[in-house]
């Protein structure tokens, strides 16, 4: 069984700058489908212990976990005094703390890039396979099963790495890692993949990442959640010994590329959506999805036919 997730939240929030000033992006508040306001950390973390997963390792730069610490305290005993009479707060409260005590801070002290950030969890993840996860995005399922249940469960069927993965147009590859496999044998939504590239063209794509059975110009591109195997950790180690980086950083993709090689691995696609909260528009698009599924939706629609 999994028990371990890894949260990345170590980068700058360039494109929410100047609100970043104020607040970690991650700690930027989204009125979830059960109707609570909460930071989208919170969201992440609610996710990964919904699914089974017993120990968190959030990635941060040094010091900025403080923000975190102080949200997932829950209420002191004097504000405990102010929700006299509400139920709901105090227990929210107690969710908060229950969270706490999953969650463990591993500092990124270099910003060499997003594999140099989940390598910096090495050591938390102790040799076992992990669920990795995006501090900006949120994940909405489109079924009773949550996104990351989903990933798990493939895991279990098949015991090798697991990229979640959705179909996405031509035009839009220039913005994800995009994989290709052959789908598995009476399994459903599950592919063995032969090949990653990050942010491909199209005409490479239509040249060398097809997929059998999609749509001429539909490819699968990376949702924004993994399941890794230990092996990761190595080549990554490798990676950043040898100094190989791609435009700079350490690259997860370039590793990926190299555990299809050495070990296998399985694209799931996702019954699901991934919210992309790090940019301006992404932001309001994570909220209004949320909201559409939670108990103001009815005057969301009201709203926003105004």
């Amino acid at each position: 069984m999994i028990k371990k997730a890894i949260i990345t939240a170590a980068g700058k929030g360039t494109r929410q700058y100047p609100a970043t000033n104020a607040v970690q992006k991650e700690m930027f508040p989204l009125i979830d489908r059960d109707g609570i306001a909460k930071p989208t950390i919170q969201i992440i973390v609610e996710e990964a212990l919904n699914a089974g997963i017993e120990k968190i390792g959030v990635i941060v730069q040094p010091g900025e976990e403080k923000q975190f610490v102080a949200h997932f305290q829950g209420l002191s005993k004097n504000d405990r005094e102010s929700f006299r009479g509400k139920p709901w707060g105090l227990q929210q409260s107690e969710r908060l703390e229950r969270m706490r005590d999953a969650i463990v801070y591993i500092h990124q002290t270099e910003q060499m890039g997003f594999g140099h950030a989940v390598w910096c969890a090495r050591q938390f993840a102790g040799g076992e396979p992990v669920l990795l996860m995006l501090g900006d995005h949120v994940y909405l399922s489109h079924t009773a099963t949550s996104c990351a249940r989903q990933l798990l469960d493939a895991y279990q069927s098949c015991q090798k790495s697991v990229f979640s993965v959705q179909q996405t147009p031509a035009v839009q590859l220039g913005l994800f890692g995009t994989v290709a496999g052959e789908p598995v044998d009476d399994v459903e939504k599950l592919y063995e993949l032969r090949r990653i590239v990050e942010k491909p063209n199209a005409d490479f794509a239509h040249r060398h990442l097809r997929t059998p059975g999609l749509a001429p110009d539909m490819f699968f591109t990376i949702f924004g959640m993994y399941l890794l195997t230990p092996a990761v950790f190595d080549i990554l180690d490798e990676n950043i010994k040898n100094n190989k980086r791609e435009q700079g950083e350490i690259q997860l993709t370039s590793a990926l590329a190299e555990l299809l090689q050495r070990q296998g691995a399985f694209g799931l696609e996702m019954d699901g959506s991934r919210l992309d909260m790090g940019t301006p528009l992404g932001y309001i698009q994570t909220q209004i999805a949320l909201a559409a599924h939670g108990p103001y939706a009815p005057e969301l629609a009201a709203f926003i036919n105004v």
